[in-house]
């Protein structure tokens, strides 16, 4: 079985692929498959490696899962203060050393970003999946911390893409710089003429996000010459997008997982 990581400035999604009677220990043929089991973690930037061990071994335990039966790890992070203590964590708990995500990772995607040292691993990885399972042209729309676009050609080229706010991080702006007003959950009113100030900040806050959405995507499409090209979304808030945009056409949560076991494949 494959354990793949990614490790994000909010949280930390992990799964596992693989096992199972067809696939004994490998990640083969894992194009498009479900994870066994998957999880997401806060990521915490004070935890020890033995703490995240901990929970490791208690998650895989939980899931009726054991760490022996791990014959490899692949690791993407946006966090490198983090990437330590996590290398650390699997020495603890596996017998095999993670790969990480990054320059000379095989990806089977051309990088057209001007310096591709700049790219968040999280981006291509996600990329490596939509392709994979989609074909090209196709655009990801990765709803996390930040909101991240990214575009493939036909060809498999990885032509860049464009980053946003995250719709929580927006939210926590705005309650933190208008004093008269305040953090509001994200439940969308009926109407985008509000009638009072927490639907007003509901209303502008998630439709006006969509507006960005749509406005973006239409733009890339344009851009790429793809009008009809696919938008596969993943993150957190992608559901609550997808669910009033009609610019998504799959959301996928475990779409960066499934990058990473494909990424596994090549490079393991």
């Amino acid at each position: 079985m494959i354990l793949c990581i990614d490790a994000g400035n909010t949280n930390i999604k992990c799964g596992v692929f693989g096992g199972g009677e067809s696939l004994p220990q490998s990640s083969r043929g894992l194009i498009g498959e479900e994870p066994r089991k998957s999880w997401r973690l806060a990521t915490d930037k004070s935890a020890t490696a033995d703490q995240y061990a901990m929970l490791f071994l208690q998650l895989l335990a939980h899931a009726g899962l054991r760490a022996e039966d791990i014959s490899g790890a692949i690791i993407a992070s946006v966090v490198p203060t983090i990437n330590n203590t996590l290398e650390q964590t699997l020495s603890k708990i596996l017998t095999v050393k993670p790969l990480f995500v990054g320059p000379g990772t095989k990806t089977g995607l051309a990088i057209r970003y001007d310096d591709p040292r700049q790219l968040g691993a999280d981006r291509i990885v996600s990329a490596v999946a939509a392709y994979n399972m989609h074909g090209g042209p196709v655009i990801v729309a990765d709803f996390g911390t930040a909101t991240s676009f990214g575009a493939v050609s036909a060809k498999g080229e990885f032509l860049g893409g464009c980053i946003c706010p995250g719709l929580a991080v927006a939210a926590d702006a705005l309650a933190s710089r208008a004093a008269r007003l305040t953090a509001v959950d994200f439940d969308p009113p009926s109407r985008v003429i509000a009638r009072n100030t927490v639907n007003g900040l509901q209303s502008g806050l998630i439709y006006g996000y969509i507006g960005q959405v749509e406005y973006l995507v239409a733009r890339m499409r344009g851009e790429m010459g793809a009008p009809g090209c696919p938008v596969i979304a993943t993150g957190g808030m992608a559901g609550l997008v997808a669910e009033r945009s009609e610019a998504i056409t799959e959301v996928d949560p475990d779409l960066t997982l499934k990058g990473l076991a494909m990424l596994f494949e090549k490079n393991g």
